[in-house]
């Protein structure tokens, strides 16, 4: 997800997009520990994508 994409995206959306984004990144885990990950990159980007999230919630707190 790109960082225009978020900015455009409303407080309570992006929220509720980090919820879901970590439970995929713990299913991910998951299947890592059992064996059965195919895409072992999809973990390393759903974690910038919650810091990408976290980045534009953080800067729409300062800039209050």
């Amino acid at each position: 997800m790109k960082t225009s994409e978020i900015r455009k995206m409303t407080t309570e959306e992006i929220n509720t997009k980090i919820t879901e984004t970590k439970q995929e990144l713990w299913n991910l885990r998951f299947s890592g520990a059992t064996g059965q990950l195919e895409k072992p990159h999809r973990i390393k980007e759903l974690r910038h994508d919650v810091a990408r999230m976290k980045t534009v919630l953080n800067e729409r707190k300062e800039s209050k």
